[in-house]
């Protein structure tokens, strides 16, 4: 295994560690992760230095909510296939690149601070433009999860944008690198934070041309998130179409008065 460099491979007291995110979660309660910034940020923009450790630079940066992750995140997303630690990390199931669902989590885990530091605003272009790409690049699971309700506001016509091209991609038969249905139904799900009206319509429009059960079983978080009507008539499309599984979670989220 690759020895890490000990910006990132030792605690604030100097210590070895032997995981990243010690150092970067530790961070988030320690105010001497600002002693360690620019080292960071200066090892972030080495064009020389190894790609794996430019992006866990940008992951400590962006947890912690500085500018300089902020900008690497939304320069990346902006170079897609062409940043610079594009598969230094691929994704088991799909055998993709999975470097963007890391910096997807570290802004979303930067809320609290990136307050703190008055950063919020970087945060939501970090998002916006995460979001813009998630049509075309892979997230793992996390789209649905990290985005906050405010985020979500600014970002919405961002995200129905990027609804919009992956249906029609879909809908193209085109061949797909990846689960893009429940990628795009994790994202429409996140958005019944604010608008269950909004994200069932989302969903409905996936699962039309790609009624796939993993895409359903994901659906299912949006029947827990909202009570709205549209809501309900989206379970009820789900029941007609999908497995036995998904009419069983569909009927949980009933049992419970969420849907």
């Amino acid at each position: 295994m690759k020895k890490l460099n000990p910006l990132l491979g030792t605690d604030f007291d100097g210590n070895p560690i032997a995981d990243v995110d010690d150092l970067v979660y530790g961070g988030l309660d320690d105010p001497r992760h600002l002693d360690r910034v620019p080292a960071l940020a200066e090892l972030l923009g080495d064009s020389a230095a190894p790609e794996a450790d430019r992006l866990l630079s940008c992951v400590a940066l962006t947890t912690w909510g500085e500018p300089a992750g902020y900008r690497a995140v939304m320069n990346a997303a902006k170079l897609a296939k062409r940043a610079p630690w594009y598969e230094v990390l691929i994704d088991r199931k799909f055998s993709v690149d999975s470097t963007f669902a890391q910096l997807a989590v570290a802004v979303g885990d930067s809320d609290e601070i990136a307050s703190d530091k008055g950063t919020l605003a970087l945060r939501t272009e970090a998002f916006r433009s995460l979001v813009q790409i998630a049509d075309g690049e892979y997230f793992e699971d996390k789209l649905g999860e990290i985005i906050d309700a405010d985020s979500l506001r600014a970002v919405l016509g961002d995200i129905e944008e990027a609804m919009q091209r992956g249906i029609h991609s879909l809908a193209s038969g085109v061949p797909q690198r990846f689960d893009l249905a429940t990628q795009l139904v994790d994202l429409a799900a996140s958005v019944a934070l604010i608008d269950g009206r909004t994200a069932s319509k989302f969903v409905m429009d996936v699962l039309r041309v790609a009624p796939s059960q993993r895409a359903m079983v994901h659906a299912a978080t949006l029947l827990q998130r909202s009570r709205d009507q549209e809501v309900q008539q989206l379970g009820e499309y789900m029941k007609s179409i999908g497995d036995e599984r998904v009419r069983q979670m569909v009927a949980e989220t009933r049992l419970d008065g969420t849907a």
